[in-house]
């Protein structure tokens, strides 16, 4: 007795048996990458990682036609690792510094009251009591998260992707993807049918853009925070400036949330450091945030990486419950790259 007789025999649809199949298949494959997310989070932070390269590694091939693409390679790591030496180490122990001793004088500045030195309108000073306990309590969940993970040196930051093996496999992996990119994409694009392969071509074309220009941007626009934040922190006398330019710097690359957070975090350390001009960080909060989202995130984000402000909240808070701050961070390239490659089979279905 074949299968067919026996379906026939037990009264199932042979179509709903099909469909049925399809989506317990499905299912599986979402089962299957959800129990290796950590891992998957990796490969596709070195990915991110190679698309930052990629540019450095392009240029330094087209001024020296003579140099092989391991050689490039080579000359754009060690570059990196001095920078990461001459620049990155002192201003991360400075960072470090700054947060153990803001740590250290937190539990006091706690029992205080941080509005004492901020005027309130009259219809407000019965409020203030409120106020102050709802400060604490933020600054009491600042004093038990974020302040130990800063002080620690940089472990606790590590943890957060995995253990120091997966950082250390990050730029061993983006290497790989460099060096061997274009024979993977190859290999990618002759798997596909000959009637197939100029479509796989032009996504791969596309995702590559995106994820160029999408990386570039983020590390530009983490940029102009710390440097801008830093620069008017410093000037007008806000304590632990580099601490807080290098939250603000680090929250820009999760859409959203970061920016509301990292400006939570600096009103609150400013004012239990005692800073009387609070609402000058405010007016400066808000002027910076006015000219980047209207101003330079555009600029630097093209039609193809601009994402729909109501998917970019939902990708968030699904991202976050789906994988925590990665998911998070991972939210809007993945919608920008579906975006994407639906809009290239709609213009190869319409043509």
């Amino acid at each position: 007795m074949g299968p067919t007789t026996l379906v026939s025999m037990l009264g199932i649809d042979r179509r709903a048996l099909k469909v049925g199949w399809t989506l317990f298949l499905f299912a599986l494959v979402l089962a299957a990458l959800y129990t290796i997310r950590h891992t998957l989070v990796i490969f596709a932070l070195a990915l991110f990682f190679a698309h930052l390269l990629s540019p450095a590694v392009e240029l330094l091939m087209r001024w020296r036609r003579s140099v092989s693409r391991t050689a490039a390679l080579a000359l754009v790591y060690a570059a990196l690792l001095g920078l990461l030496v001459s620049l990155a180490i002192p201003l991360g122990s400075r960072i470090g510094e700054q947060a153990a001793g803001l740590a250290s004088r937190l539990p006091a500045a706690i029992q205080e009251d941080p509005l004492s030195k901020l005027p309130l309108p009259a219809w407000l000073e019965d409020a203030r009591p409120r106020f102050n306990q709802a400060i604490r309590d933020r600054m009491e969940e600042l004093d038990k998260n974020v302040l130990p993970m800063l002080s620690s040196a940089g472990g606790q930051i590590v943890s957060g992707i995995g253990n120091l093996l997966s950082v250390v496999l990050i730029p061993i992996l983006s290497f790989f993807f460099l060096k061997d990119g274009p024979a993977m994409r190859k290999s990618i694009v002759d798997s596909f049918s000959l009637r197939s392969r100029v479509l796989v071509d032009e996504i791969l074309t596309d995702l590559h853009s995106l994820l160029t220009q999408y990386i570039r941007a983020l590390v530009l626009l983490a940029t102009s925070t710390f440097l801008s934040h830093l620069g008017f922190l410093s000037i007008v006398g806000v304590p632990y400036a580099i601490l807080l330019a290098g939250i603000a710097a680090t929250l820009e690359v999760i859409p959203v949330v970061g920016p509301a957070i990292s400006a939570v975090v600096i009103l609150l350390v400013a004012a239990f450091s005692g800073y009387p001009h609070v609402l000058w960080i405010v007016f400066f909060l808000v002027l910076y945030r006015v000219f980047q989202d209207y101003i330079l995130n555009p600029y630097l984000m093209s039609e193809g990486v601009e994402v729909p402000p109501l998917l970019v909240l939902f990708g968030v808070i699904a991202g976050e419950q789906v994988a925590g701050i990665p998911g998070m961070f991972f939210s809007v390239p993945l919608i920008a790259a579906l975006r994407v490659v639906l809009t290239r089979l709609r213009k190869r279905h319409v043509a």
